[in-house]
């Protein structure tokens, strides 16, 4: 159950990726339109799961998965029937909201399940590596069933998943609770949300307002104003919803730096990739969907592999393969276009590196982040890594759409090039994540 979760999550972000050129003919929206219909469902979804883990453990696990599910199911009939643009988004947010119920249900089960550090490694690789299966589903079924059914049909594949994963919930999934549950930070969560969605939105329209624009310095002054407020306000709360005192720990802040690192370099890979060639070759939405194949057989392979290294010494020498694989995929994506031709042969080196990048550093940036900490302490620093992760992945749309937003086919590779020397700085930050995963505290009562 916590795999078929993840791939729910992991199938929607890919699937919809290779998806946005046919969105935008089909709404008729430009690039940015369709930045805020990803990132509607990423902002939402990291702003609302530590929230959602402390109502699994007040009102019941089981419950609140199903309500996610159920949750998520509607969001996406409600977006395969999406008349316009602003329909979609407030749809992709509903969506998000349900996806915020699964994900960290999920790893606690995981965590709690596994208390041997070695074992739990493992099962977090295993866990890992189902979202790398999702990676190679979504784009390459995105790209049929947008083929021979158009762009809706994205939204109906998530239908059949959810229902049955409904049924084993209800079949196999016992009802738990947390051993104390948690009050709801609602001060906290309304900051937390305003300080993302005002640095997402700057992110994607500055491009077009300008930097200096009245907008673009205003939502800048309400992404600071919201940040300061939510880390006064964390300080003075008992039981707050992110506790900051975790960060003093250099190997968890390290760990969540890295996890937004890893998504920021993946979704920017796929955003990249996916207009490179839907938009600068005309290539179809199948084939574009089949380049992320490299990517997926990468990641797949990898991922429980770095969970068996960390559980036998230590997250340092996946983080290290990480960082490297990461950095070499966004330098081979720079070089599209350099040498003339296509670019496709750099492009699936491309997806092929960081893929492998990927593989090797989620299990070990979770593990690191949780490493060292009391049973009590981990669902919460879990929850802040898996947010981590959802923060990187607005950014990664955010920053490379407006790269390629207002680009002519022709230019696309140049407009592109900043994106992946992006790509490949996220590989440094793994570098260093692996640095200072060895100062790790040994684990705690």
């Amino acid at each position: 159950m916590c795999a078929l979760s993840m791939f729910l999550v992991g199938v929607d972000t890919t699937i919809v990726n290779v998806a946005l050129p046919a969105i935008g003919r089909g709404l008729g929206t430009d690039t940015r339109g369709l930045e805020w219909a990803v990132d509607a469902y990423t902002v939402v979804l990291a702003g609302l799961l530590i929230a959602s883990g402390a109502l699994a453990d007040r009102f019941g696990r089981r419950r609140v998965f199903r309500i996610g599910l159920v949750l998520f199911g509607a969001a996406s009939l409600a977006c395969a029937f999406a008349p316009s643009l602003g329909f979609l988004i407030a749809a992709r947010a509903v969506q998000g909201a349900g996806a915020s119920m699964l994900s960290p249900v999920a790893l606690a089960i995981v965590v709690s399940a596994m208390p041997d550090p070695r074992e739990r490694a493992r099962a977090i690789g295993i866990w890992a590596s189902v979202f790398g299966l999702s990676m190679a589903a979504g784009p390459v079924a995105g790209g049929a069933l947008i083929g021979a059914f158009g762009w809706r049909s994205v939204f109906w594949i998530n239908a059949p998943v959810v229902a049955a994963a409904l049924v084993l919930v209800a079949l196999f999934v016992p009802e738990s609770r947390g051993q104390r549950a948690r009050p709801i930070d609602l001060p906290g969560q309304v900051l937390l949300i305003l300080a993302l969605s005002a640095s997402v939105g700057v992110l994607i329209e500055a491009p077009r307002l300008g930097r200096t624009s009245p907008w673009v310095l205003a939502g800048c002054a309400a992404a600071v104003a919201a940040a300061a407020g939510f880390a006064a306000v964390e300080r003075r709360r008992a039981e707050p919803l992110m506790d900051l005192a975790l960060f003093r720990r250099p190997p968890f802040a390290a760990a969540v730096l890295g996890a937004a690192a890893v998504f920021t370099a993946l979704t920017a890979t796929l955003l990249l990739g996916t207009f490179h060639l839907q938009h600068g070759l005309g290539r179809t939405p199948l084939a574009a969907g089949l380049a992320t194949l490299p990517m997926a057989l990468g990641a797949t392979v990898c991922a429980p592999r770095a969970g068996r290294m960390a559980g036998r010494s230590g997250p340092r020498r996946p983080l290290l393969l990480a960082g490297a694989f990461t950095a070499a995929g966004g330098l081979c994506g720079a070089a599209v276009g350099l040498g003339g031709g296509s670019g496709v042969l750099p492009l699936l080196a491309a997806n092929l590196l960081a893929g492998i990048g990927f593989g090797f550093a989620n299990a070990p940036l979770t593990n690191t982040a949780v490493g060292g900490l009391p049973p009590s302490r981990a669902g919460v620093a879990g929850a802040i890594t898996s947010t981590a992760r959802q923060v990187g992945s607005a950014v990664g749309i955010a920053v490379a759409g407006g790269l390629v937003a207002d680009a002519a086919p022709a230019a696309l590779a140049g407009a592109s090039r900043p994106g992946w020397l992006l790509v490949a700085g996220c590989g440094l930050v793994l570098l260093l994540a692996a640095r200072a995963s060895r100062a790790a505290a040994a684990p705690r009562a």
